[in-house]
């Protein structure tokens, strides 16, 4: 096990400096030191996507990842979504919710919600590098994503709600 050692990255929009070992998942730092809700432990071998977290704008499984990796860059989890979303957008106030987290909301995708960290995650990935996806643009993006409930077509239908409502064409 490596030492222990101040590790500092952007995290939601702060500087943080936690003190972990060097090869710690960054989703026990997140959730055990930082205290965030959003990334959750799934399956523990990056194939669930529930501990999905944005690095630098891309996702990755965060159980996986050693807080090694992240130094120096900028963390996105769950709750800072609508932070990113305002600053992407030039917005003067943070909304509640992004329009994914409203359109995933309206058409009620959400059941169980250990699969909504991830879903977001990888669709707010998604739809910064592509405005407008197709259905199977959208269907591969997510692929790797594992819903418990099978809310599948929920899912697809809010994120192309949610590109439509960001084009503007709600």
């Amino acid at each position: 096990m490596a030492d222990s050692s101040n590790s500092k990255f952007s995290l939601n929009g702060s500087e943080v400096a936690v003190t972990a070992s060097a090869d710690t998942p960054l989703l026990y730092v997140l959730t055990d030191e930082l205290h965030l809700l959003g990334p959750r432990f799934g399956c523990g071998l990056a194939q669930c996507g529930s501990c999905s977290v944005l690095v630098d704008g891309v996702e990755v499984r965060s159980c996986v990842t050693p807080l090694s990796a992240i130094t120096g860059k900028t963390v996105t989890t769950l709750e800072g979504l609508p932070a990113l979303h305002a600053a992407s957008k030039g917005l003067a106030k943070v909304p509640e919710f992004t329009p994914l987290q409203q359109a995933l909301i309206d058409t009620q995708a959400i059941q169980c919600g250990y699969c909504t960290n991830g879903i977001q995650i990888k669709a707010t990935e998604l739809l910064a590098k592509n405005p407008s996806p197709s259905e199977q643009e959208i269907r591969t993006a997510m692929n790797g994503h594992l819903c418990r409930c099978g809310t599948y077509p929920k899912i697809i239908t809010a994120i192309e709600q949610a590109a439509r409502s960001m084009r503007g064409k709600a």
